[in-house]
């Protein structure tokens, strides 16, 4: 993958045509078929894996006449790269020349990936010769192969490219394809994969705007630093690396600022800009430097709605599923409220104040929208963000975003001398004071935080996985951390309970408890592992103190990524781990999906346990005690846009290494 070019085959590197298979750029399936046969049949496959995130080699094994013993003597290599580029090598071992007749097998359907994704996908589509190779046409768009060296002989009808190869003893012989699309001057026709237009408002799509077709060979920079673990458990620096590269195969140009960068939230689904998805990303990322939230928050302050009226400050986002025990949740509100929080963060990280100041009025009409929505008549009761209509109901984590949003934007708008911090600061105590009574529940188990309250006020009990956005602070002035809207035993009493196996998979924190009404360990919200809550989860418990919670569920993320090769998915089932048993893939998945990948580097990163604050000139280091992975070194991360390196010892002792000058070492 290097959005907007992506390729997806199965391990024997042959496209055909079933599923998902195909070469695709900017949203559409150039290439559905590419089939590879040598005198007739199939290679044997032995090996196919991704070299990189944008690379793939498959190796396979050809029979030819008057081979001795079972030692294969030619064999072909294909180096696929997502851009549309396909190397076909074949080498030959023998001690005598070898003639091999070889076909290519192509074909496409033009189709939108949104609808391959969803299994509707095109009629194939019939071939004319181009050039050194084949031609498809639809409404406004051509795919078109083209080959090296010159095909001996082409049949368009289908879609066949043939070759009659010699190889010398010894030899190699290399014939290359190259997919692209070609577009009619007027431009593509419809509306982009992952933009709905009429034709496609039955498809599960994206949930947002164009991409920005990218040339080849021009793929973003990594808008990160050029971070590197060490560990004792060398599985952690496998994910690490792997996250990381898998991020940057999301990474896309806003078609309105091609320098700002961000990530789209995934494959198949969100192959753009998410939203929330990106925010959070960015969020995650910025121990390893602020240039993807500066990008991130640039392209989002773009979206933002300007026009005057109720929706005012708000970043559009789509309704998502909320499981079987409440409605719909509005990603807009979050994307809204995770904005001010994710500038004010990415300042105590090193973002520069000139770029902090402009978009900081991004930021300000965020706050001006949480004020509005709380205030009577449209407001919630007890000043509570309603979600997603203008009545509630009133979800946990929303109060939870939005208490948070307050804090850090009133910090942010302190730094900068303009109004509003007060108020902000004394509707964020009160949403703490109202929280802590209407929302926790007494029992005679200890109590629970409520998942929302209905529209009339009452509380739904059951046991979720969105109560991590309990344990979600962040970080206020001086490194401190920001209060939560628990207090310290409620935090303990949480802890206990998602530490309990009904919430604990093993494999990770199940998205709804095992012991409530409507589980389902396949539910992407009613059971199922996420990625994203489980680290926000871990990261939280551990900056309260509950380390051995917190290291439960590291490891069990850890162990979790090996099974999946090291590419973590969004979300996998949330059944019960045994001695013998691997997480189940859920079919729906984003694999890769930038919040889990993202969430695999913020888990790592926090075992070091940084609290900067770079416009107070410090940075404090609290890694759990525990040391769950062993010792660690992480190199490569940014405080202050300068280098910054941390060792962390198995006694759970940490030692800055390296740091910009001035930053000193807080408490």
């Amino acid at each position: 993958m290097a959005l907007p070019a992506l390729a997806v085959s199965p391990a024997s590197g042959q496209l055909t045509g079933q599923g998902m298979d195909g070469f695709y750029r900017d949203g559409r399936r150039v290439l559905s078929r590419c089939e590879l046969l040598v005198a007739g049949e199939e290679p044997l496959a032995v090996q196919g894996r991704l070299t990189g995130t944008a690379r793939a080699r498959f190796v396979g094994t050809i029979r030819a006449t008057g081979e001795r013993g079972p030692d294969p003597e030619l064999h072909v290599e294909r180096l696929r790269s997502a851009d549309g580029t396909e190397r076909i090598t074949f080498h030959s071992s023998a001690a005598r020349p070898v003639r091999l007749p070889v076909e290519i097998r192509l074909g496409t359907d033009l189709a939108k990936l949104g609808s391959v994704a969803a299994g509707l996908p095109g009629p194939a589509l019939r071939a004319v010769v181009h050039g050194s190779g084949l031609r498809w046409s639809g409404p406004g768009v051509h795919a078109v192969v083209t080959a090296t060296p010159r095909p001996a002989d082409m049949l368009a009808s289908a879609g066949l490219l043939r070759w009659d190869l010699h190889l010398p003893p010894g030899a190699r012989h290399t014939i290359e394809l190259r997919a692209g699309l070609e577009h009619d001057k007027a431009g593509p026709g419809g509306a982009p994969d992952n933009h709905r237009g009429p034709a496609t408002a039955r498809i599960p799509g994206p949930r947002t705007g164009p991409a920005v077709p990218r040339p080849r060979g021009d793929r973003p920079p990594r808008p990160w630093s050029a971070a590197r673990l060490e560990c004792d458990d060398h599985r952690a620096e496998t994910l690490m690396a792997g996250s990381l590269d898998d991020l940057h195969g999301l990474v896309m140009r806003d078609p309105a600022a091609p320098a700002d960068l961000y990530v789209a939230g995934g494959f198949p689904w969100r192959c753009g800009l998410a939203p929330v998805e990106a925010l959070w990303a960015a969020r995650m990322l910025l121990p390893l430097g602020t240039r993807l939230a500066a990008g991130t928050l640039r392209a989002l302050a773009r979206t933002q709605q300007a026009a005057p009226g109720p929706d005012f400050g708000r970043i559009p986002g789509p309704l998502r599923d909320a499981g079987p025990h409440a409605p719909p949740s509005c990603t807009g509100v979050e994307a809204t409220l995770l904005f001010p929080a994710v500038l004010a963060e990415a300042r105590r990280w090193g973002l520069p104040e000139r770029e902090t100041e402009r978009l900081l009025p991004a930021a300000e009409r965020c706050l001006r929208w949480l004020r509005r929505v709380t205030e009577p008549p449209g407001g919630g009761p007890g000043g509570y963000v309603p979600d997603p209509a203008p009545g509630g109901p009133y979800r946990c984590e929303t109060q939870a975003h939005a208490h948070r949003a307050a804090l850090l934007g009133a910090d942010l708008l302190d730094a900068f001398g303009a109004p509003g911090a007060a108020e902000l600061r004394d509707r964020a105590d009160d949403l703490r004071t109202r929280f802590r009574r209407d929302f926790w529940l007494e029992d005679g188990a200890g109590g629970r935080p409520a998942a929302l309250l209905t529209a009339d006020g009452r509380p739904v009990p059951h046991l979720a996985s969105t109560t991590a956005a309990l344990l979600d602070t962040g970080l206020l002035s001086g490194g401190v951390l920001a209060p939560g809207l628990l207090d310290a035993a409620q935090i303990g009493q949480l802890a206990r309970l998602l530490g309990n196996p009904a919430m604990d998979s093993g494999w990770g924190l199940r998205g709804l408890g095992a012991k409530e009404s409507g589980y389902n360990p396949f539910g992407h919200r009613s059971g199922a592992v996420r990625v994203h809550e489980t680290a926000i989860v871990a990261t939280g418990l551990a900056a309260a103190g509950h380390e051995r919670t917190a290291d439960s569920l590291t490891r069990g993320v850890l162990d979790a990524a090996e099974s999946f090769g090291y590419r973590l998915p969004e979300m996998y089932a949330g059944e019960q781990r045994t001695a013998d048993g691997a997480p189940v893939p859920h079919p729906a998945a984003c694999r890769p999906a930038a919040v889990a990948a993202a969430s695999a580097v913020h888990i790592l990163v926090a075992l070091a346990g940084l609290r900067p604050d770079v416009p107070a000139g410090t940075v404090s280091v609290r890694p759990p005690g525990t040391a769950p992975l062993g010792a660690l070194q992480l190199t490569g991360l940014s405080v202050a846009e300068e280098p910054f390196a941390v060792r962390i010892s198995r006694l759970g002792m940490g030692v800055v290494e390296t740091a910009a000058d001035g930053l000193q070492l807080g408490r």
